[in-house]
């Protein structure tokens, strides 16, 4: 990707303005790897497998349906010569971007420093030393930029960046830190691991039904979604994402929380009568356009 944006992007070179149309292919969704390995997409345990691999179907053919979780992850990450464990270095090596530093950003982001000034001090450089080299790793798609929700570059510094793709998150997130102690691990806690991973997953996967959806943040208030309800642009969505099926007792004690955070944050002296909903493993049974109708939603 980054050899052709240098052959025909790049104003110095000579083939500059040749290309006519760009095509922008985006990594296959969740309903596409359902039906390309013939999962049910309502199964929590076939989205806990996509979180592994994420939307890149080469990586698709080492999931095995007979296989547990735990299984999956040892073939593809932790186990003798896995299938996945030299990804990142490969594919950095593939968009010319081979070195230390770009690894050493992926590393602190995956350990949890999401601040353009936290990645900074891990590595002990200036965070002005790190410009070019986000941006190119913006450029690939290797990372995201998230500003919380109503604010862009030019009104905010409260930015973050974060892996994008679910494969190269998991190898940074929880392989790069636990490999060494993986097999000491016990049954129980192999899967929490696994599962708090696809809790990141599923929350970019429920974001991604609402237009324009992200998260926000300020002070000590956070909230997972907000965005406006699809087809009705009027009315905002916020939103708490639960990876699992919840009770009726739990959705309406995480309702009030959430209508609790609302009151302490900014958002309500700017919106009005925002809709409040609660999303866990259901929202896997709708179609791709969720429908807000039949979600269980409260108003402000």
């Amino acid at each position: 990707m980054r050899m052709m944006n240098d052959l025909f992007l790049n104003r110095s070179a000579p083939l500059f303005g040749r290309a006519y149309k760009l095509l922008h292919i985006q990594p296959m969704d969740y309903e596409a790897f359902c039906d390309g390995l013939k999962f049910q997409r309502a199964d929590l345990h076939a989205f806990e497998r996509y979180a592994l691999v994420g939307g890149v179907p080469r990586y698709w053919e080492y999931v095995r349906t007979g296989r547990s979780l735990t299984e999956v992850a040892d073939a593809l990450y932790f186990g003798y010569a896995a299938h996945l464990e030299d990804e990142p270095s490969r594919l950095l090596r593939d968009e010319g971007l081979s070195g230390l530093n770009a690894l050493s950003v992926l590393e602190a982001i995956g350990r949890g420093a999401n601040k353009p000034s936290e990645i900074a001090a891990r590595l002990g450089t200036a965070q002005t030393n790190l410009s070019r080299l986000f941006q190119q790793l913006l450029d690939v798609d290797l990372i995201g930029r998230e500003l919380p929700y109503g604010e862009s570059v030019r009104s905010t510094k409260r930015i973050q960046y974060r892996i994008k793709d679910p494969a190269l998150r998991f190898w940074f997130q929880v392989y790069s830190p636990h490999r060494s102690r993986w097999r000491s691990y016990d049954a129980r806690q192999k899967p929490l691991l696994l599962h708090e991973h696809a809790s990141t997953v599923f929350e970019d996967y429920c974001r991604q039904l609402f237009p324009a959806a992200s998260r926000h943040w300020e002070g000590d208030v956070e909230f997972d979604l907000v965005g406006t309800a699809p087809g009705d642009e009027s009315t905002l969505i916020v939103g708490e994402v639960k990876c699992k099926r919840l009770s009726t007792s739990d959705r309406g004690q995480i309702m009030a929380d959430l209508e609790r955070r609302w009151m302490q944050g900014g958002l309500r002296h700017r919106y009005a009568n925002p809709r409040f909903v609660v999303l866990d493993a259901t929202i896997l049974e709708q179609p791709s356009s969720v429908d807000v109708a039949r979600l269980a939603t409260r108003r402000a």
